[in-house]
This record gives structure tokens, C-alpha cells and sequence, in this order.
């Protein structure tokens, strides 16, 4: 539900403003034909932009388009003594002669004070078709920040001064950042290390400071992959067969004594 996007509350003389809070509007005052009367009244000194009565405050919004109107009304306008009235005979607005008559029965003497209130955005014209089309993100109610996810239990017999600690949320990512990174890195190396026949450095010289460099060559890549080339088709009596090639013979058993059995 958005909050009320009108500021009522007084502003300093000194501040520019295009806004006024008339003040002490009694009960009956926010009939539609009173309201109308001084909407007029209003409308005299500026084009107005709101009009919003706020009969639950007892005090009604005015928002001029200019500066200078808003001005020019509070100078004028505060106060507006209405008389009192015992009859069913128009009451009389004193310093207001063009009001028009409104009939109330045994209405006491009321005062209306004018005061400035803090300036409020204009509304452009179109947007008053759509009541919520011009009200700013701003003034709609936040949900209050979540300090507890729930994820740490309280003790079951909490200790003096015990308080729950602020909790941290879940990992928004699927993955950290650096693990990431390390992967990456680590699929670098594997495609550079099958493209290089070359030997592989494990330990650079410069690494430790010791001076001593490991290296590692691979002697079995090349011929592997000769004879993987090498289809059964091509082959040729008298050389090794492809398939044979790809297989590796097992370690030969060291050489036994003869025994004799009798």
C-alpha cells in the first residue's frame, strides 16, 4: 500500500514553496459544495495543481503550480474568519467577498489559518487519469531488511546475556569466483600440455630459489600416435600390425633355475 504522497508539514518563511496547509477546517467544511467555494477562492491566486482535503487532520492541501501563487494566497488568505450564524441565512466569509453562500444551521464564528508547507512535485496533467501512475517509488513501503535466515538454532538453554548473531545469507552464486578462475586456469593447461611434444616443466629454476628444474618428456606420444595413424588397412605384411602396436606387453619374469623332479 503506498504511503500518502502529500508533506503537510510547515516549512520555514524563508524557504520557497508552492504548497499551503490550510489549518482548523472544521468537520463540516468538507461537504463537496464547501470544498468547491474554496477551491475557487484558491483558484484566484494561481493555477492549483492538488487539492487534497484531509478530513481525518481537519486541514486541506493546497499545491499551486507556482512559487509566487502559494506566496501571494498565504499573505493574503491568513486568516479566514467565517462568522457565526444561528439561522438557516448564508454565513458570511469576512475577507473572502467572493465566497459563495453555503447554508449551515447554528455554525459558531470558525478561523482557517494558511500556512506554508513543504514544497510537493507538480503532477502533470495526464497522469491525474491514473491515481497511482505519478506517485514515486519512494513513497511505497519497503519490507524491512532481513537480519535472520534461520540457518543457526538457538541454544535450548540460552546463557545470561545471550544475543543471536547477525546471520550472513547463503552464497548468492553457484560457484566462487576464484574456483572459477582456478578451473579455467587448469582447462588452460591440459589443452597446452596435449598440444606440446616437447618436455613439461614442473618446477621452474627460478622457483624457490634453489636453482633446480624439474622437466618431464613424454618419449611414448609421438610413437603412440604414429601407429594410432597407421589404419588396418595399410598395413603391410611383414610389419607390426596397428592393433598389436597398441598393445603393451606385460614386464618378462626374471629367469628360473631348471629343477629335476624325480
Amino acid at each position: 500500500m503506498p504511503s500518502a504522497p502529500y508533506k503537510t508539514f510547515s516549512a520555514s518563511p524563508q524557504k520557497p514553496t508552492n504548497s499551503l496547509a490550510i489549518t482548523q477546517v472544521p468537520k463540516e467544511f468538507f461537504h463537496p459544495a464547501v470544498l468547491n467555494v474554496l477551491r475557487e477562492h484558491f483558484d484566484l491566486y494561481g493555477e492549483v495543481n492538488q487539492w487534497a482535503p484531509l478530513s481525518a487532520f481537519g486541514r486541506i492541501l493546497v499545491v499551486f503550480t507556482e512559487e509566487e501563487a502559494a506566496e501571494h494566497a498565504k499573505r493574503s488568505c491568513d486568516p479566514i474568519v467565517i462568522s457565526a450564524t444561528h439561522d438557516r441565512s448564508a454565513i458570511s466569509f469576512r475577507d473572502v467577498s467572493h465566497l459563495r453562500a453555503y447554508r449551515i444551521a447554528h455554525r459558531p464564528e470558525a478561523t482557517l489559518r494558511v500556512f506554508r508547507a513543504d514544497p510537493n512535485p507538480i503532477i502533470p496533467h495526464y497522469a491525474f487519469a491514473s491515481a497511482s501512475s505519478y506517485i514515486p517509488a519512494d513513497n511505497y513501503l519497503r519490507p524491512p531488511a532481513l537480519e535472520k535466515n534461520f540457518l543457526i538454532s538457538p541454544p535450548g538453554s540460552p546463557p545470561v546475556d545471550w544475543e543471536p548473531i547477525k546471520e550472513e545469507p547463503p552464497n548468492a552464486t553457484p560457484l566462487a569466483g576464484d574456483l572459477m578462475v582456478a578451473l579455467r586456469k587448469l582447462k588452460i593447461q591440459e589443452h597446452d600440455r596435449e598440444g606440446n611434444q616437447g618436455p613439461e616443466t614442473l618446477i621452474h629454476p627460478e622457483d624457490g630459489g634453489s636453482g633446480v628444474g624439474v622437466y618431464v618428456e613424454d618419449c611414448d606420444s609421438g610413437a603412440a600416435t604414429a601407429n594410432m595413424e597407421i589404419d588396418d588397412e595399410d598395413w603391410v605384411y611383414g610389419q607390426t600390425a596397428p592393433a598389436r602396436s597398441k598393445w603393451k606387453p606385460v614386464t618378462a619374469m626374471p629367469p628360473m633355475h631348471a629343477t629335476l623332479m624325480i
